[in-house]
């Protein structure tokens, strides 16, 4: 009678066990995805050659800096976290940044799959040498002045006609329509990118089906293109970028529906151990003053790219066509960061450890 009462009491303990670990389950299932979108220009798509990152995790100098990133050998598959870039879908690992190269998205999404119990989706969108002033100009900036606009009709139609003179051909002259119609394009592009993700993620990514998603937050990765121009002159791509950018994180909390989404900007630092000068200088100012605006505080955090240069890509880069060590240590120029996937690995931690301090607690 004992074993009896005994085994009764044993069934309905697994019984209640099974159940709160099928209710622990549904409730998992029930946490929406992490979403981070990545946006930017080149080096936000990412220029560390694959073949970098292969050899310096195996070479004894190196292999620890990126031992986190592997297991047995070979680049971690994440489970856990996705991304959609453009064109590429999948789970998380090297090879989506521009072809055949790597760059932040794998440290920064990484760090956040380890952060975080639900699965987490990055979706980038990033295209080279689009400026905040003019292709990812979002809305509310509203357009240059009209002066700016009109010289730059006059000098299009010049060259327009300049062309035409010199072919013998008769093409017709842009009008003021044509010099307006770039402005905002890849703003418009990136939140396009984002919304035909929401509509399809189940279909794009079947592991997630059946769950719902949450913009979690914003990392900004662009500049290089708004430095060229006078940096005193407070209507062009430099002096205006501070304007641009409070306007751009506005609208993109507006539009995204996330009135305080964390906001995660990688300032420029192509400069690297040298001092920023001229319009580098003044795009990189622009950059980290939004640490200071008081509407930002607690949701936008800014950090310094130049700060983490791989000195030993720096060092090498001026001879390193003459180099042979240079493919083991850099693969770009140095408005790539050198290709180096130790600076792109830095960057995209820095990016992670700004994101979580603005991610509320859990």
């Amino acid at each position: 009678m004992k074993q009896q009462a005994l085994f009764i009491a044993l069934a309905v303990a697994i019984s209640a066990s099974v159940a709160t670990a099928a209710a622990g389950r549904a409730s998992d299932a029930a946490k929406p995805v992490k979403v981070f979108i990545l946006a930017g220009q080149s080096n936000m798509e990412g220029k560390a050659r694959n073949a970098l990152l292969d050899y310096q995790a195996e070479a004894p100098d190196t292999k620890d800096f990126f031992a986190h990133l592997r297991k047995d050998g070979k680049w971690i598959v994440r489970d856990d976290v996705f991304i959609k870039f453009l064109e590429r879908k999948g789970p998380l690992t090297i090879g989506y940044g521009s072809p055949g190269c790597t760059g932040a998205e794998l440290e920064f999404g990484s760090m956040m799959g380890n952060h975080f119990d639900e699965p987490v989706l990055l979706i980038k969108a990033a295209w080279g040498g689009h400026s905040l002033f003019q292709l990812f100009r979002s809305p509310s900036a509203g357009y240059p002045s009209e002066e700016k606009l009109q010289k730059d009709l006059d000098d299009a139609q010049k060259r327009v006609k300049a062309n035409n003179e010199k072919q013998k051909k008769n093409d017709p002259l842009p009008t003021m329509e044509d010099i307006k119609k770039p402005y905002g394009s890849s703003y418009h592009n990136m939140m396009a990118e984002v919304k035909a993700t929401f509509d399809n993620y189940e279909t794009l990514f079947p592991e997630l089906k059946g769950r719902k998603l949450e913009v979690a937050g914003f990392f900004w990765f662009q500049g290089f293109n708004d430095q060229f121009g006078d940096p005193k002159d407070p209507s062009g791509p430099p002096g205006e970028y501070a304007s641009n950018m409070k306007h751009f994180i506005k609208d993109v909390c507006k539009d995204l529906g996330v009135p305080n989404l964390p906001f995660v900007i990688a300032a420029l630092g192509t400069n690297g151990s040298k001092p920023a000068q001229g319009g580098g200088l003044a795009v990189q100012n622009a950059q980290m003053a939004m640490n200071d605006v008081p509407e930002f505080k607690g949701n936008v955090k800014a950090f310094r790219n130049d700060l983490l240069v791989d000195k030993k890509a720096e060092e090498m880069y001026p001879n390193w066509s003459k180099n042979p060590d240079w493919a083991k240590t850099g693969s770009d120029r140095p408005y790539h960061y050198f290709g180096s996937a130790i600076w792109y690995t830095r960057i995209g931690h820095a990016a992670g450890e700004s994101m979580l301090e603005l991610i509320p607690k859990k």
